[in-house]
């Protein structure tokens, strides 16, 4: 198995940089040596010096190279700036693309075991017509009918929303039979080649309550209908469960809980886990994985930026060795 990990570097106006050099100091030299990241040579080494970190880099031309060396390992994409944590949206957003393009490439091609991606403002890839990098790679990757599901996980559990960045006004007229089917037809698949056991999975229901499962709710017309038909196929999976209770105890009942919307199983998963998890996309032809948690551009040159998500992420590509 290639054992070679690809970081992009992603938002230049953000922690990126220092989470990237708080992890650096954690891995081992054999993680190390396998380890490359897409970035601007000249902005990080600019960024670094400016946080007075003290790190080796090293500028190569192609992964596939053989490099024997402990230094960071940075594959160059070019971007013109004057102050490195002030780039400008235009070229930050052409940065980014760029460096999501290179490594969708790379991964495709086997040139590397996984993609990480660091944080990324929704508005640099405004520019590929798609609202998060969760589309990204999957309009990349050609996954058909929005089938690509991004799994929230730590060790202890796991939540998936099955509309990610919607408006919540626009979130009851996208629940449809045919995505949740989908939706969690992928998550099943996905989860076990990943987990290697078929998890249990707890659905919630859109409306407070439930809408007492009125008749004319999404709960009773679409929700419970859906998750019938997939009992009958076999998998192991309840609902519609209460979303205002769920997350006091019984969620521990579950491997995953399946939310309507985003903020509806995050925003719990977060206050109970806070930065122990990584954001896995199920349904493409590669593992990525991110850290779960933004740029974070208040707290630059502060060192307060938490690591522990993106230390996750590569542990979690190792252990999947």
């Amino acid at each position: 198995m290639n054992k070679k990990i690809l970081i992009v570097a992603g938002d230049p106006n953000s922690v990126n940089s220092e989470i990237v050099y708080k992890v650096w100091r954690k891995i081992s030299k054999n993680i190390k040596n396998n380890l490359y990241l897409i970035a601007n040579y000249n902005l990080y080494l600019e960024q670094f010096k400016k946080l007075n970190f003290n790190i080796d880099i090293l500028k190569v031309q192609n992964i596939n190279d053989k490099i024997n060396s402990s230094s960071l390992k940075i594959i160059d994409i070019p971007i013109t700036f004057k102050d490195p944590f002030n780039v400008n949206l235009k070229e930050s957003s052409k940065y980014v693309t760029k460096s999501l393009n290179l490594a969708h490439s790379l991964a495709k091609n086997k040139s590397c075991r996984a993609i990480i991606n660091c944080p990324i403002n929704k508005n640099l890839i405004k520019s590929s017509g798609k609202v998060g990098v969760t589309e990204f790679f999957a309009s990349k990757c050609k996954v058909k009918n929005l089938s690509e599901v991004m799994l929230i996980h730590n060790k202890k559990f796991s939540v998936v929303p099955l509309t990610t960045h919607l408006d919540i006004k626009d979130v009851s007229k996208k629940i449809s039979s045919r995505l949740i089917i989908r939706k969690l037809d992928t998550l099943s698949k996905d989860f076990r080649k990943l987990f290697k056991f078929k998890p249990k999975i707890g659905v919630l229901g859109l409306n407070p309550h439930n809408s007492e499962f009125k008749k004319s709710s999404e709960e009773v017309r679409t929700i419970r209908p859906c998750i019938l038909k997939l009992k009958r196929k076999g998998f192991k999976i309840e609902g519609p469960l209460s979303a205002d209770t769920i997350f006091i105890s019984k969620y521990k009942n579950y491997d995953v809980i399946v939310g309507m919307y985003h903020d509806q199983v995050l925003t719990p998963f977060k206050t109970i886990f806070k930065f122990d998890a990584i954001n896995i996309t199920l349904g493409l032809n590669y593992l990525r994985v991110s850290p779960d948690h933004g740029p974070a551009s208040e707290l630059i040159g502060k060192n307060k930026a938490d690591d522990t998500s993106l230390y996750q992420c590569i542990k979690f590509i190792i252990s999947k060795a």
